[in-house]
């Protein structure tokens, strides 16, 4: 294909939008509408799989030392939990401010219920070591080494481990199912803005054959049919998409906006920022591919004359 013949399809493709203009405007709408929608879905899975992550990254193992525990043998038993290739971090937290922070999440009240066994021995909490793993699911596996080191130092300088048995496993198996709901969905959602957007296009190309079984009986190629209607349904798709793109983004920083004043559910949302230009590149490749797919499957069928 020649450079000037390139641009005749571009020239035509783009006349035969105009050209067609309620058909066109259909297509749009149809585009618009769908891709709203598989949108909308995809935002909602987004921030679902953020607060799933965020939530399994906030997983912790927190280890409990004995009383007798010396100096000497603390530095040895947290040099071997840095040690396990699993973990990403270990914070030491002493036995004062143990009593801090405990003092602290319970309030006034609990000042005062605790007000006595905050100095020296009348602290009744051991020292701590508060775990974070690379990977949330294999919080059971380091918690198991950590209880394991009781085995291998006379001392047992581990008193209890704890990283919320049972609570998180159940809520891995949730984050899991929530993900998995959400791909099917999407997926689901997708393939039918497909075949939606393909039939409407049909329509304006059957509306358009007589058109092309005269190009055909004339003598032109299959290909150079094809052409200015891979054009036209690019850019109808590229035209839905940009008017999705813009709404849906328009919507998103509206919400986001409405839910300011309230910082949990702000803070829960993923900035417009962090997702514009993926969700955005999507949504516009998306339609444009959609286009083409749509014009490509209902001319097939007219070109056997």
């Amino acid at each position: 294909m020649t450079f000037k013949t390139f641009l005749r399809h571009l020239r035509e493709g783009a006349k035969s939008v105009f050209r067609n203009g309620w058909m066109s405007v259909a297509s749009v709408t149809s585009i618009v509408v769908s891709l709203f929608i598989l949108g909308v879905f995809i935002l909602l899975v987004m921030n679902v799989n953020a607060l799933a992550d965020k939530a399994d990254s906030e997983v912790q193992v927190s280890t409990y030392l004995n009383l007798n525990v010396d100096e000497k043998m603390r530095a040895t038993v947290e040099k071997e939990i840095k040690a396990m290739p699993e973990v990403s971090s270990v914070r030491f937290v002493s036995k004062d401010e143990g009593m801090k922070e405990l003092t602290e999440s319970l309030g006034e009240e609990g000042k005062e219920m605790l007000e006595g066994f905050s100095d020296g021995d009348q602290n009744p909490l051991p020292d701590s070591f508060v775990i974070e793993v690379i990977e949330p699911t294999t919080v059971s596996h380091v918690a198991d080494k950590i209880s394991a080191l009781n085995e291998k130092h006379p001392e047992q300088p581990i008193l209890r481990v704890k990283y919320g048995e049972g609570t998180v496993e159940t809520l891995f198996k949730i984050t899991r199912t929530v993900r998995n709901i959400g791909f099917i969905f999407v997926a689901g959602l997708g393939l039918m803005s497909m075949f939606l957007i393909s039939n409407t296009i049909r329509v304006t190309i059957l509306a358009r054959r007589r058109e092309i079984s005269i190009m055909k009986l004339v003598g032109a190629t299959n290909n150079f049919i094809r052409w200015p209607f891979f054009v036209e349904g690019a850019l109808i798709g590229l035209m839905g998409s940009l008017v999705t793109v813009g709404v849906l983004f328009l919507g998103y920083s509206r919400l986001q906006t409405a839910v300011k004043g309230d910082i949990t559910l702000a803070q829960s949302l993923i900035p417009l920022g962090d997702i514009w230009m993926l969700l955005g590149g999507l949504i516009l490749l998306l339609g444009m591919l959609i286009g083409i797919w749509g014009s490509t499957m209902s001319i097939r069928k007219f070109l056997k004359v």
